[in-house]
């Protein structure tokens, strides 16, 4: 089966100087796959030296505007109709590819692609989900900003989403689901949140119950479910966190010279735990719900980042996740007296 993905390669920090080396080696390793570069031709074709061995499994469709990083929703809209990022999604919503990826701004990509491609049947509003590395390996986490407000009825169209993302991305049956929350026990959290608890009891997810904070990093579940205002605080805060921790030991060994020579005492262990926690290979955050498939790459990512959200896109795509959401949805609405709440 051939995957087509359709590459933003202007957005982001870094814009083509990243995405095409990044297609490139996504190509090279997955035989099966075709990309489509989608941006400014004059910008692009300077790069373009390596993919002759590639032949038709990859072309260029211009675009002739870029939707800048600090630009509005409303902008991506209604002014960049020829926007890499539109293309993109358009390409996509006439069937030329099967999923897109973009590194440019999360606000207008996922107005871009909720205007462009709609959403699924039974969803109400998409959701974003992002992998974070925990102690066990790594947990599925969503919503993580497209919602900030939300009812009970989207946090359990979460749980369904992400539940089926994981089983796609990695083949596996029933992942655990949690519901992130102050507090382990029945009674703790808002009246929303205390809701969804009994929708996920009722429904078929292998829900285990409210998780809290730190039972993320432990990965105490496979998918953990929040909402956008909640999901982005963990994730900013994780980010950040990870940063002073970098910072912190780097300048501790770099305090004197003993320090110096105890870094390289332990410089086997320290590139391990790089390894082990490295969140470029976590890089691909899917924006579920939509009838197609879209993944958003962080802005800052550097090739190796970029394509492996690239090869997250094309296994979501070779699983067919749309559907079988879809399908997932039209029967937990048929088995559950569940309220469109939009």
């Amino acid at each position: 089966m051939t995957i087509t993905i359709a590459i933003d390669c202007m957005g982001g920090d870094h814009g083509p100087s990243v995405t095409v080396p990044a297609v490139f080696d996504f190509l090279g390793r997955d035989p099966d796959c075709t990309a489509i570069l989608v941006g400014r031709e004059d910008s692009l074709r300077p790069l373009l030296a390596g993919a002759a061995k590639f032949g038709d499994r990859i072309r260029v469709r211009h675009a002739s505007e870029i939707v800048e990083m600090h630009e509005s929703v409303a902008t991506a809209l209604r002014t960049k109709k020829d926007s890499s990022m539109r293309v993109a999604a358009d390409l996509v919503k006439d069937g030329t590819a099967d999923a897109a990826v973009s590194a440019g701004n999360t606000g207008a990509l996922m107005a871009v692609s909720r205007f462009v491609l709609k959403t699924l049947p039974g969803i109400d509003r998409p959701a974003i989900a992002t992998i974070l590395p925990t102690a066990r390996g790594h947990s599925y986490v969503l919503d993580l900003g497209a919602n900030v407000d939300c009812s009970a009825e989207h946090l359990l169209q979460f749980g369904v989403m992400g539940t089926l993302l994981l089983s796609a991305l990695e083949h596996r049956d029933r992942p655990s689901v949690g519901l992130l929350n102050i507090g382990e026990e029945e009674l703790k959290g808002n009246e929303v949140v205390r809701q969804a608890a009994e929708l996920f009891k009722e429904s078929d997810l292998n829900f285990v119950g409210n998780v809290e904070g730190d039972d993320i990093w432990k990965g105490a579940v496979d998918v953990v479910v929040c909402d956008g205002f909640v999901g982005n605080v963990v994730l900013k805060s994780s980010e950040g966190l990870a940063q002073m921790i970098a910072g912190g030991l780097k300048d501790e060994f770099s305090r004197n010279i003993l320090t110096k020579m105890a870094a390289i005492m332990a410089l086997p262990v320290i590139r391990a735990f790089k390894r082990r926690f490295d969140h470029r290979a976590y890089n691909g955050a899917s924006l579920l719900g939509l009838k197609g498939i879209v993944f958003k790459s962080h802005g800052s990512a550097d090739a190796y980042a970029f394509r492996c959200a690239i090869e997250r896109a094309a296994e979501a795509a070779r699983q067919r996740l749309p559907e079988k959401i879809a399908t997932r949805m039209a029967a937990l609405h048929s088995t559950m007296p569940i309220s469109s709440a939009a």
